[in-house]
């Protein structure tokens, strides 16, 4: 999907096939949930939260099931599937992109407690929307006969007023040792105080609100070590997706919300270019304003390339080290791509694309704040890309003439 036109039905390139064992999202529903979003994005953006069309659509879509096991009525879908929905939805609205993605994701997490616990989650259908705060980990979680006892605040919890059950992520004492398990703790809406703290530049409308939990008792079988839960886990039968450590695809999955915002910024800028105001010609009869365009858009598909190919690495391989090392760093490229050309297109658009109310500056202020998560870090991406590489390099250097036979295995 390498054109910017606005959301309808498109076919998959052919370039990459990812591998799935899991079911797609259906194309029809995440088109009617880029168009609700996109209805309420200016009011989402004012509001600092989703309208509740907004939510029903995104559940209606499926994201919230896209990674919930089989035997729970969930999809177990694949990352490629995700990563080109939250960027179609993204066009539209990149905040509910970004809530519908993270619903997706946790609940991929959450399929790592036990079974009991997985019962209390989506016993009743696999809809359930899952927030969560994992990193960094905050507050306690003592441990107490039967469970845990779990206190303290956590910030920036997208989604927290929507959702049905959040995921929090505590240490097991007050003074943490290197050594000290964290676990991830899984609590009702009900349970937690939301806070309103939520005033970002961008995504304003994902309502990233803080929690606080208060002396809340976790059963044992809501809980599981964070490290288990970020881990890959070989799972013979699950799919591709449910077996992926966290980083394999997450930050392809992150940065999917940027690209929708740079094409939505795209679309709205060129229809300002295309314009011709009364008694003279449009921007785009200037050759500056045309270049503008083309190295924008040019980098808004290497982009775009760059996030499908990683979520079809994903998908192939997803217990592979190659694979979770290029899929970091080409995320982490990625979003400053599209920084690149959403700044360019704001810096070249005029007063009126500039306009507190228009398209553009909130798509300028969304992808900002996207790449600025520290998922996307390229420092952070490159030091496990060169680690992997030498890693490589050595092993190479052992095997001879046996390793150089092998040949190339896709993206290095």
């Amino acid at each position: 999907m390498l054109d910017h036109a606005e959301p309808q039905e498109k076919q998959r390139s052919g370039r990459s096939l990812p591998v799935r064992t899991g079911g797609t999202l259906a194309a029809d529903a995440v088109l009617r949930a880029a168009r609700e979003a996109g209805r309420g994005a200016a009011a989402a953006d004012r509001d600092r939260r989703l309208a509740p069309a907004a939510v029903t659509a995104l559940k209606e879509a499926g994201l919230a099931r896209h990674f919930v096991p089989r035997r729970w009525g969930g999809r177990e879908g694949g990352f490629a599937d995700l990563i080109t929905a939250t960027a179609l939805i993204a066009g539209q609205c990149p905040s509910a992109a970004w809530c519908g993605m993270l619903w997706a994701a946790h609940g991929r997490y959450a399929a790592r407690l036990p079974e009991e616990g997985q019962r209390e989650l989506w016993g009743r259908g696999p809809d359930t929307l899952i927030a969560a705060a994992l990193t960094p980990p905050a507050g306690t979680a003592r441990p107490v006969p039967g469970g845990r006892l779990l206190d303290g605040r956590w910030d920036c919890v997208s989604g927290a007023d929507t959702s049905d059950w959040i995921l929090l992520a505590a240490p097991a004492t007050d003074v943490p040792a290197p050594d000290t398990e964290v676990w991830v703790l899984a609590v009702p809406r009900r349970e937690v105080t939301v806070h309103d703290t939520w005033h970002s530049t961008g995504l304003r409308g994902t309502g990233s609100n803080s929690v606080d939990v208060q002396a809340v008792f976790v059963p044992d079988r809501r809980t599981r070590p964070l490290r288990d839960v970020l881990a890959a886990a070989v799972e013979p039968g699950a799919s591709p997706a449910r077996q992926a450590s966290a980083h394999l695809a997450g930050t392809a999955m992150f940065c999917a919300p940027a690209l929708g915002a740079a094409r939505l910024a795209l679309r709205s800028w060129t229809r300002w270019a295309a314009t011709a105001p009364a008694g003279r010609p449009a921007a785009l009869a200037d050759p500056a304003v045309r270049r503008v365009l083309a190295r924008s858009a040019a980098e808004i598909d290497a982009a775009a390339l760059l996030l499908e190919r990683a979520g079809a690495g994903a998908d192939a391989e997803p217990t592979a080290a190659r694979v979770e090392a290029v899929n970091r760093r080409d995320a982490a490229v990625a979003a400053e791509l599209l920084v690149e050309a959403v700044e360019r297109l704001f810096r070249t658009g005029g007063a009126h694309v500039r306009d507190a109310t228009g398209e553009v500056q909130r798509a300028w202020r969304d992808t900002h704040t996207v790449a600025a998560h520290g998922a996307l870090r390229l420092d952070a991406a490159a030091g496990v890309y060169a680690a992997w590489r030498e890693h490589e390099t050595a092993a190479e250097g052992e095997g001879g003439a046996q390793g150089a036979a092998a040949g190339p295995r896709g993206a290095r």
